[in-house]
């Protein structure tokens, strides 16, 4: 929830200070809340220790918003390739992130003499405020200010002067932004791509360690986990090439055929263990699939003038209704079982995939007019 609404926040810091700006203040308000949530660990305290991970929401805030800086000076048949080496660099911290939790655990209890638990949320923090360096010192031009520059139109031949700020954007309400997103037919397919893509995946991620514990397979929940990821972030650069070449229509396509794929497979696992492996995996392959193919989509559904506005609104829906979904699952796995919640998990997929078909008709013809045009 607070990638949610702190992506709403940090979108109207980019667009008064750029990219930089943005992202800068993202990583350092959530290694912010990494120590808040630390003090939490050590005073016991549940309040603190959920306002710490509100403010640590700014984190994957910045990062969703770092894949669009991605595209500001892309050319529009690269979109999606950009876009995904972003978030294949995920990749890395997925992978190696859990390799430091005992490793900082050791070092907060020898070091500093902290509690079991503190330790990784302060090593969080650290990486995050490097982040925020590398941003502050490496991100030069701004990408979002370079962007905004050439599109204005050709003037005389004048001494080079250095690029100036955004000037400030017309201030745009949730409600301004979703409306002007769902006005095409392209800005609905891709928010409802993004949407649901997320739901689904972090519906059955979150319940399957629950699950595999509960049938006394605990031993192999972080392998499971790891395949998943692996399927969120290592084929980026394959899906953003895929994207690019046949179109964001048909990688939404195949993105919800995945995690139809991925749902059924993980609904009919029973008690075993053996299918949830390839359906985790699909389920990563599919989730990035819907990301990368609606977001490249958003970007090509909207004017220049209000694209970070309304990047910040389709990512808080995203993550909102993602975090709903999270919250919700525990509950419906409890009443109904896992494979049920798998079960209405295929049924979204579902309806994703049959809104892709039907409105394919109406999108595809606008995306191949707008490549021509190009």
């Amino acid at each position: 929830m607070g990638t949610a609404f702190m992506s709403q926040m940090l979108a109207r810091v980019m667009l008064r200070q750029g990219r930089r700006g943005g992202l800068q203040l993202g990583y350092v308000l959530a290694a912010v809340g990494g120590v808040v949530a630390a003090v939490g660990v050590e005073r016991n305290s549940l309040v603190w220790f959920l306002g710490g991970l509100f403010l640590f929401g700014n984190g994957q805030a910045a990062n969703l918003l770092a894949r669009y800086a991605a595209t500001d000076l892309a050319l529009p048949e690269q979109r999606s390739s950009a876009m995904s080496y972003v978030v294949f660099a995920s990749t890395f911290g997925a992978v190696f992130g859990p390799l430091l939790v005992q490793p900082a655990q050791w070092a907060g209890k020898e070091w500093l003499g902290l509690a079991t638990y503190s330790g990784p949320w302060l090593a969080s923090s650290l990486f995050l405020l490097l982040a925020a360096l590398n941003t502050a010192l490496r991100l030069r031009p701004d990408p979002l200010v370079v962007s905004r520059a050439s599109a204005q139109p050709l003037q005389p031949l004048q001494p080079l002067q250095p690029l100036q700020p955004l000037q400030p954007s017309p201030r745009m309400s949730v409600r301004g932004a979703f409306q002007l997103i769902t006005s095409t037919g392209n800005g609905r397919l891709a928010l409802t791509a993004m949407v649901i893509s997320q739901a689904t995946m972090v519906a059955v991620m979150t319940m399957t360690p629950v699950h595999l514990k509960l049938h006394g397979h605990e031993g192999i929940s972080s392998y499971v986990v790891s395949l998943h990821i692996a399927g969120m972030f290592a084929f980026s650069p394959l899906v953003g090439k895929y994207a690019d070449r046949h179109g964001r229509v048909n990688a939404i396509f195949l993105g919800a055929l995945l995690l139809v794929v991925a749902s059924a497979l993980s609904a009919v696992a029973g008690d075993g263990n053996p299918m949830l492996f390839p359906s985790l995996w699909l389920l990563g392959i599919g989730w990035n699939f819907g990301l990368i193919g609606g977001s490249s989509l958003l970007v090509e559904s909207i004017s220049d003038d209000v694209r970070v506005r309304v990047q910040g609104t389709a990512d808080l829906l995203m993550s909102f209704c993602g975090g709903l979904a999270g919250f919700s699952s525990g509950f419906i796995r409890r009443a109904i079982g896992f494979h049920l919640l798998s079960a209405a998990s295929l049924v979204l997929a579902g309806v994703l995939l049959v809104y892709v078909v039907v409105g394919a008709a109406h999108t595809r013809p606008s995306l191949e007019s707008l490549l021509r045009r190009r």
